[in-house]
């Protein structure tokens, strides 16, 4: 069989494969370090304007699996399919349309952030001051673009390294961690910034530790554990209740005595905000507020429950051990 039979032909990305729902997917992805698995046959799927939150314990494979999908190290089996083509065949034409900011950003903080943005697109090749002024009004740098790197906080450095992730316009962007060590403000800003990125038409794969982040920002959740996908869904979904209502009122414990006393109510507790969680007669809000009104104790706010996503996870990860890269 011939070379050409054995490798897919070299195409340029269409205006099919731009359009395409599953914009990176992958199919039975290992890696193996001698006898040690570390990612294990991975079957991920993420589509367009998603934003991902990249889940599991430290040593789950989180790191590995970004590597892989960003060429940096070769899978032992499976394949990387980004944009509808293979990575290992379409590595040239597919890598550029992936951004990425791993970890810190690497900066040269005597500079300003625009000449950070100028060198980093020198390296790439050239790319136009239209562009680079672009990406720091997408990252809420413009006003500050002529200020050294060193006056920056640290939201600011994570922004300006989005920002260079983006510097030649990718379709798909993986960062590792963007909300590392940054303040509250900080943290408000980068998720300000995912939704900006997604609502662009970027699709976004998020690694964090930061489980309360990730149920604010991102659209899906895939966690791994020990090299295997556990699961991918929906936020909505992973954090759904089961039926349950919040309520804050004021006497919690007075009412809840009262809620435990009906035939559907013996599930009924005390959240930990003291927030009155239960279920609802006929299972419908409405009906669950009448009840307590007539009782005597008018609701402040009454709402679906949702689970925690930090608890979900501990719960799925056997609580967030791990033993992989």
């Amino acid at each position: 069989m011939s070379d050409r039979l054995m490798t897919e032909p070299e195409m340029p990305i269409d205006a099919t494969a731009r359009s395409a729902e599953v914009v990176l997917r992958t199919h039975g992805l290992s890696k193996r370090y001698g006898q040690r698995l570390a990612v294990d046959t991975l079957n991920l799927e993420i589509r367009r304007q998603d934003i991902l939150g990249f889940l599991g314990p430290n040593g789950a494979g989180k790191t590995t699996t970004i590597r892989m999908l960003l060429g940096l190290i070769t899978p032992t089996t499976g394949s990387i399919e980004i944009l509808g083509h293979n990575l290992a065949t379409q590595r040239a034409h597919l890598l550029p349309r992936v951004g990425a900011l791993i970890e810190t950003p690497a900066l040269y903080l005597y500079m300003s952030g625009c000449d950070n943005l100028r060198a980093v697109g020198a390296i790439l090749g050239g790319v136009s001051a239209k562009r680079i002024d672009e990406v720091l009004d997408l990252v809420g740098l413009r006003d500050r673009q002529r200020d050294r790197v060193r006056t920056y906080s640290l939201g600011m450095k994570q922004r300006l390294g989005v920002a260079m992730a983006l510097l030649q316009d990718p379709e798909i962007l993986i960062l590792d961690e963007p909300a590392n060590g940054l303040d509250p403000a900080g943290i408000v800003e980068m998720r300000d910034l995912m939704h900006r990125l997604s609502a662009s038409g970027k699709t976004v794969l998020i690694s964090s530790h930061l489980l309360s982040e990730v149920q604010q920002i991102c659209t899906r959740v895939a966690i791994i554990n020990l090299g295997k996908l556990v699961t991918e869904t929906s936020v909505e979904a992973l954090t759904r209740g089961h039926g349950e209502y919040s309520v804050q009122l004021e006497q919690a414990q007075e009412a809840l005595a009262v809620v435990r006393a009906q035939p559907w109510g013996h599930n009924a507790h005390i959240a930990t905000d003291g927030a009155l969680i239960t279920p609802a007669p006929e299972g419908r809000g409405k009906d669950l507020n009448l009840f307590l009104v007539n009782a005597g104790f008018a609701p402040d706010t009454l709402m679906l429950a949702t689970q925690d996503l930090e608890q979900i996870f501990l719960q799925l990860t056997n609580g967030g051990s791990g033993d992989s890269k």
